[in-house]
C-alpha cells in the first residue's frame, strides 16, 4: 500500500472509531432528534452541492425514480432509526461499550444474509465465529442487564441490526446507484424527517462549548469529511482492502472513551472485545473448499459507520475501473 493509503487508512480507522465518543458528549446538552438533525443537515449541506457537481440535477432525478423505495427503506434501516437509537442509548451507556455492542454488526449481517436466502452456504468457521461473537456480547452486556440498562443495550444491538439490514439492502437492491448521490439524497431526507421533532427538542439555551464542539464533529469529521476520505481511500486501495480499517473501530472507540471521557477500561471490556472482533473475523472469513481445486473469492468486510455506502461505493468503482473485486455485504 502506498503512503498516501496509509494515511487514508489511518484516517477513516479515526474518523469512524470516534462518533460514540461525540455522542456522548452531545447527548448531554441536547435531545436526540437535535442531534440527528444536526448531523444529517450539515452532512447533506456538505455532500449534496458535491453530488449535483458530479452527477447533475438531472441524474439524482432520475436515481430518485428509479430507486425510491429501496433508498427509503435504506434511510430508516440505516440513518432515521440507528441514529436516534444510539443517542438515546449513550444517555446510559458508556461510548466504548457502545462502540464494542455496534462491532456485531458484521457478525449480525453474515446471519440476516443466511436466515433470508443467501446462496452462501455457512461452514462451521462461520458458526463458529457467530457464535463467538455473539458470546462477546453476552461477556459484555450480561453484567448491565440487572441495572437498569437492558433497553439501552437493545437499542445498540437493534442499531447493529439496521446498519445489517442496511447492508443488505445496498447489495441486493442499490448496488449499481452511486455512493457519493445515494449518501447526500439519504442524508437528506433523513435531515428533512428530523426537522419537526428537532425543533420541539430544540435546547432552551444555547449549549455548552464542548456538546457544539461535539455537534459539529458528528457532522463535519464523522458524515461529511468521512465520506470522502472513504471515497478516496477507496480509490486508492481498492474496496476490498480499504473495508479491513472495520477491524480498527472498536479499538478506536473503546481507546477514546477511556483516555478522552476517563470511561473505565474493565477485563469485561477487554474479553468482549477480543471476542466481537474474533468472531466477526471468524464469520467474515471464507474457508477454501476442499473439493476443488479454485480458491473462494474474498471475504468481504463490514462497517457499521461505513454501512451507508461502502457496498455501493465498492460497485461503483469496480466497474468504472473494469475490475472484479468485489465486497460482501457490509458496514457498515
Amino acid at each position: 500500500m502506498s503512503r498516501r493509503g496509509w494515511v487514508l487508512f489511518a484516517l477513516m480507522s479515526v474518523i469512524w472509531g470516534i462518533p460514540y465518543l461525540m455522542i456522548k458528549v452531545a447527548v448531554e446538552g441536547v435531545s436526540a432528534p437535535v442531534l440527528v438533525f444536526a448531523r444529517t443537515a450539515v452532512g447533506a449541506a456538505v455532500l449534496l452541492p458535491l453530488a449535483l457537481h458530479a452527477h447533475g440535477p438531472r441524474e439524482l432525478r432520475d436515481l430518485l425514480r428509479r430507486y425510491w423505495l429501496p433508498m427509503l427503506l435504506f434511510s430508516v434501516v440505516e440513518i432515521l432509526a440507528p441514529w436516534l437509537l444510539l443517542a438515546d442509548a449513550e444517555r446510559v451507556l458508556t461510548s466504548s461499550m457502545t462502540g464494542l455492542l455496534i462491532a456485531v454488526s458484521p457478525v449480525v449481517s453474515v446471519l440476516i444474509v443466511r436466515l433470508t436466502g443467501g446462496a452462501e452456504r455457512l461452514g462451521a468457521w462461520q458458526w463458529a465465529g457467530l457464535a463467538v461473537g455473539f458470546g462477546g456480547v453476552t461477556v459484555l452486556a450480561a453484567p448491565e442487564l440487572g441495572g437498569g440498562d437492558t433497553w439501552s443495550i437493545m437499542e445498540v444491538l437493534l442499531t447493529a441490526c439496521g446498519y445489517a439490514l442496511g447492508t443488505l439492502i445496498t447489495a441486493r437492491w442499490l448496488k449499481d446507484v452511486p455512493a457519493l448521490p445515494m449518501t447526500a439524497l439519504c442524508l437528506t431526507f433523513a435531515a428533512l424527517v428530523y426537522t419537526p421533532p428537532a425543533v420541539m427538542t430544540w435546547p432552551d439555551a444555547v449549549p455548552s462549548g464542548r456538546v457544539l464542539a461535539a455537534l459539529a464533529g458528528l457532522a463535519l469529521i464523522c458524515t461529511a469529511l468521512a465520506f470522502l476520505v472513504f471515497f478516496a481511500l477507496i480509490r486508492e486501495v481498492g474496496p476490498s482492502r480499504a473495508l479491513v480499517f472495520t477491524y480498527v473501530n472498536p479499538a478506536v472507540a473503546v481507546l477514546a472513551g477511556v483516555l478522552l471521557l476517563g470511561e473505565p477500561l474493565t477485563v469485561t471490556i477487554v474479553v468482549s472485545f477480543v471476542l466481537i472482533l474474533g468472531g466477526s473475523i471468524l464469520a467474515m472469513t471464507r474457508r477454501p473448499d476442499p473439493d476443488t481445486t479454485d480458491p473462494q473469492p474474498e471475504p468481504r468486510a463490514a462497517a457499521p459507520e461505513a454501512a451507508i455506502s461502502a457496498t455501493a461505493t465498492s460497485e461503483h468503482v469496480d466497474s468504472e475501473n473494469g475490475g472484479s473485486e468485489a465486497v460482501d455485504s457490509e458496514t457498515r
